[in-house]
């Protein structure tokens, strides 16, 4: 039972993990259509439009008109699952349990002077959902998850010369989250729920510097800060036999939990060839060992209900990661740039703790894109990225006897179309 909760309650926290969006554990990696055409490569060097405010807030320095940039990055994912076993041995196992969603993001960005500049920007860092179907056969170990997270930036970026600038944003974060298991009260009973909502905000900031090196060759370096949730909410169990409501009636309980979302370090190289031709490469390494356990804490349980439903602890033992991409862009005209990037991301997970909530692996991503620029005040972009993950097996049990094995193997594919539009 109280495994069953847990695999619940933790996911309060890591079920922001992205199970299928394009970044590994539970960031996101689409703050940019522009970049979405590189696989990001050029993430903190780039700097080609007002989304910069978040690949790198240097980047602002390199704006010499106001702008704004906008956007969304749409997601259709795919899961098959094989080789699938439980107990007790009953259930389906459909996969597809991502929902064809949408991932905004929105940019403003004002010179004010040769030095100074302003930006603000509404972007995602985090995020999930999935919805398994109502009889899946692991139920019992996470069902259903939607928890989002959503980041505002104010930020402002000086530039010492027309060489090396830097960049500065405080980030306003807000989580809120609704995740669901299955809870069985005896072997034989229909199925109860377990429902856990929270919410939190919190603060964190970025903080970049860019360089131009050479005429054709200008190097980023950005930092985006760990943020520390303190998740307030409630836990609510349904339990589904009238035996057992007369005996457990259904309980509702104030519940917390601290999280503390990962810092990161993105640096990228562009480089730009000729008239025609421009590479990108990036590297960024993510401290994803800060999440090695999960403690909730649920208040007002009755004595007897505390061992199963007090203080819950589960270890998680994530391990730091390293993203790396190439990417290159070319000029066809005046209006138009097209680009592509092939990027690898590592998973932070380990086979001992992964469960269905992030059946996630090893990630390689091919993306292509391109730009489209009627007129010198309007740019639209447009990107497609597949993602393939290396297969995965998980191996969830319990203390009530329940036990959940299968193989995951996940891919998407992911579209996406923005715009930037100069005063």
């Amino acid at each position: 039972m109280k495994k069953v909760m847990l695999k619940t309650t933790l996911s309060l926290a890591v079920a922001l993990a992205s199970t299928q969006i394009f970044a590994a554990g539970f960031a996101i990696n689409e703050q940019s259509i522009s970049g979405m055409g590189t696989g990001f490569a050029g993430r903190s060097s780039s700097a080609d439009d007002a989304s910069t405010i978040y690949g790198n807030p240097a980047g602002m320095s390199r704006i010499k008109r106001e702008q704004v940039t906008g956007g969304f990055a749409m997601l259709d994912a795919h899961t098959d699952i094989s080789q699938a076993s439980s107990s007790p041995n009953s259930g389906t196992n459909k996969g597809d349990m991502v929902p064809f969603i949408a991932v905004p993001m929105g940019y403003y960005v004002k010179p004010i002077d040769d030095h100074w500049a302003f930006g603000i920007g509404v972007y995602a860092p985090f995020g999930l959902v999935t919805d398994y179907e109502s009889n899946f056969a692991g139920r019992y170990f996470g069902s259903k998850s939607d928890v989002k997270v959503v980041t505002m930036q104010p930020t402002v970026s000086y530039a010492f010369n027309d060489k090396v600038s830097i960049g500065f944003g405080p980030t306003i974060n807000r989580i809120d989250g609704t995740l669901e298991s299955n809870l069985s009260v005896t072997q034989a009973a229909p199925d109860g729920q377990v429902k856990i909502k929270g919410n939190d905000t919190a603060l964190g900031y970025n903080i970049g510097i860019l360089a131009q090196l050479t005429d054709s060759t200008r190097v980023g370096l950005t930092y985006h800060s760990k943020v520390k949730y303190k998740l307030e909410g409630d836990t609510k169990v349904y339990y589904g036999l009238l035996a057992a409501v007369q005996q457990n009636p259904n309980q509702k309980y104030d519940a917390s939990l601290g999280l503390t979302t990962p810092e990161s370090v993105d640096f990228s190289v562009t480089h730009q060839i000729d008239d025609k031709w421009t590479v990108y490469a990036g590297s960024t390494w993510t401290r994803w060992s800060r999440l090695q356990e999960i403690t909730v804490n649920n208040k007002d349980v009755p004595a007897g209900l505390s061992s199963q439903f007090g203080t819950i602890t589960e270890e998680q033992n994530w391990h730091d990661t390293w993203a790396h991409a190439i990417g290159a862009s070319y000029q066809l005209n005046k209006e138009w740039v097209l680009r592509t990037g092939l990027s690898v991301d590592q998973s932070p997970t380990n086979n001992v703790d992964r469960s269905p909530r992030i059946p996630t692996g090893d990630r390689t991503i091919f993306s292509i894109g391109a730009g489209w620029s009627p007129t010198e005040d309007l740019t639209i972009d447009v990107a497609y990225s597949y993602l393939k993950e290396e297969s995965v097996k998980i191996h969830n049990e319990n203390d009530r006897g329940q036990t959940y094995d299968a193989k995951y193997e996940n891919s998407a594919n992911g579209f996406g179309v923005g715009a930037t539009y100069r005063f």
